[in-house]
């Protein structure tokens, strides 16, 4: 059974995913935007568009990985204008603007046996990138899903209201061996994730 994490929860992913040769991993974001009056619920999560694909209201949020080395410097960063790290470890599935579709709508795969050993930290991010903030957003969640067969080992659910227009939301990180994921839901400010650094690396 999958496990639902609360803020601050870490988790080892071999252990809780049952498989100690785990070697790949996705996470999974998503939330459902605020229903205006009269306006009829829509189903999908990332960047609902409030009255069509052009109404000036619409929101795009990006969901984006950011990797560290072992001195917590700056590794690599997968986001909308880089869908793969220089070394093909992680990989964005692609920018949602519509929040069309049901189940994930950004998805960011992690090959954990190809992160480079320099490599100790990956944080996850969404920020809003038209900068409206998260007072429109309810139901904010990622997953961490088994690569292998695509089961559920984790899903923390965040409470995202609010007047930020950026969540540090996980991070997986390497400790003794062993690859862990912890339960952050931070809120911070930023279009994008260069601009949440300083929030960021307090993570690290």
């Amino acid at each position: 059974m999958p496990i639902s994490l609360v803020k601050g929860q870490k988790i080892s992913l071999a252990k809780e995913s049952g498989s100690p040769s785990l070697s790949k991993v996705v996470m999974g974001v998503g939330w459902d935007m605020v229903q205006t009056k009269n306006q009829p619920q829509k189903s999908g999560l990332f960047g609902r568009v409030f009255g069509g694909r052009s109404d000036p209201e619409t929101i795009d949020l990006d969901a984006s990985c950011i990797m560290f080395n072992e001195q917590k410097q700056l590794f690599d960063a997968v986001y909308f204008g880089q869908l793969s790290s220089k070394d093909g470890s992680v990989r964005h599935a692609g920018d949602n603007r519509t929040g069309e579709g049901d189940g994930d709508d950004e998805q960011i795969v992690v090959e954990l046996n190809r992160i480079p050993a320099s490599v100790r930290t990956l944080i996850f991010t969404v920020s809003s990138f038209r900068g409206q903030t998260f007072d429109q957003v309810v139901n904010a969640y990622c997953r961490i899903l088994n690569g292998a067969n695509s089961q559920e080992i984790a899903k923390y659910t965040l409470s995202s209201q609010g007047s930020h227009t950026a969540q540090i939301m996980a991070k997986i990180y390497q400790q003794n061996g062993d690859w862990k994921m912890a339960a952050l839901g931070d809120n911070c400010n930023g279009r994008t994730f260069d601009e949440m650094m300083p929030s960021i690396v307090a993570h690290i």
